[in-house]
């Protein structure tokens, strides 16, 4: 049985074609402490009013219609909430 290998092919083949290394590259780097991880550089900027995550108990058949309108659901409900509100 074969096994699937990862493309391990370099992006380039010489070393001076390597992207250069900007302030932005390393603004957007790991920050290490002693090999503790201090501030995770990539993933979603932060808004400035972040939503809240609550438990919110739904009737069913609000939840199939709302799922049968495919991805963006829970986005759907929150403006449907909005303009009830």
């Amino acid at each position: 049985m074969s096994a699937n290998k990862l493309d391990t092919k370099a992006a380039w083949a010489d070393p001076d074609d390597a992207p250069e290394l900007t302030d932005t590259w390393f603004d957007g780097a790991d920050i290490h402490q002693n090999g503790v991880l201090i501030r995770r550089g990539r993933g979603r900027p932060k808004v400035a009013s972040p939503k809240q995550q609550i438990t919110l108990r739904l009737d069913a058949d609000i939840i199939e219609r709302f799922r049968a309108t495919g991805p963006g659901w829970q986005a759907r409900i929150n403006e449907a909430l909005r303009k009830a509100g």
